[in-house]
C-alpha cells in the first residue's frame, strides 16, 4: 500500500505544479474502456533529441482494449495505461496526444476520448511566433549543448 501512496505523491510532484496524471485522466481512461471495439484515430507523439513530432493519422485503428501498464514514468512521459491496436502495436497514453472517434480532424468535444490538454493546447494548437532573434537564439544553444557547452544564462534570459 505505501508503494501506492509513493507513486501518487510523485505523480502530483511531476513538472512543478502540473498534476500527474491530470484530473480527467481516469474519466478519459473509462472513455476508452466503453470504446473497445470501436475505430480509433491517433495523434501520436514522436519525441525526438531537438525537436518533439506529431503524426496525425487518418488510418482508423480498431481498439482492442486498454491495460494497465506496470511502470508509468511521468519524467519519460510513460502513464499508467496502453492501448492495444488491430495492428499488433501496444501503445502508451503518455505517447499518445489524443484520440477521437468518427473523425481524424478536428473533433468535435463528443468524438474526443482521449487527449492530453497541455500537449494539444500549449504545444501543438497554440501560434508559432518565429523570428530572427529566436531561430539564432535557439540555434545557439542547440549548437553549445552539442559542443557540451552549460548554457550562457545571457543566451536562456535566467
Amino acid at each position: 500500500m505505501e508503494q501506492d501512496d509513493c507513486l501518487e505523491l510523485a505523480c502530483e510532484a511531476w513538472q512543478g505544479e502540473r498534476i500527474w496524471p491530470s484530473a480527467e485522466y481516469n474519466r478519459q481512461v473509462e472513455r476508452l474502456k466503453q470504446a473497445i471495439g470501436r475505430e480509433i484515430y491517433l495523434v501520436e507523439l514522436r519525441p525526438e533529441a531537438i525537436n518533439l513530432g506529431i503524426r496525425f493519422s487518418d488510418t482508423p485503428f480498431e481498439l482492442l482494449a486498454v491495460l494497465d501498464f506496470p511502470r508509468p514514468d511521468p519524467a519519460h512521459g510513460l502513464t499508467p495505461h496502453l492501448i492495444l491496436l488491430d495492428d499488433g502495436r501496444g501503445i502508451n497514453l503518455g505517447r499518445l496526444a489524443r484520440i477521437t472517434i468518427d473523425t481524424p480532424y478536428s473533433p468535435p468535444a463528443e468524438n474526443i476520448l482521449y487527449q492530453e490538454s497541455f500537449l494539444m493546447q500549449r504545444l501543438l494548437l497554440r501560434e508559432r511566433r518565429l523570428s530572427e532573434a529566436s531561430i539564432a537564439e535557439r540555434s545557439k544553444l542547440l549548437l553549445g549543448r552539442f559542443l557540451g557547452k552549460r548554457p550562457d544564462k545571457r543566451l536562456t534570459g535566467e
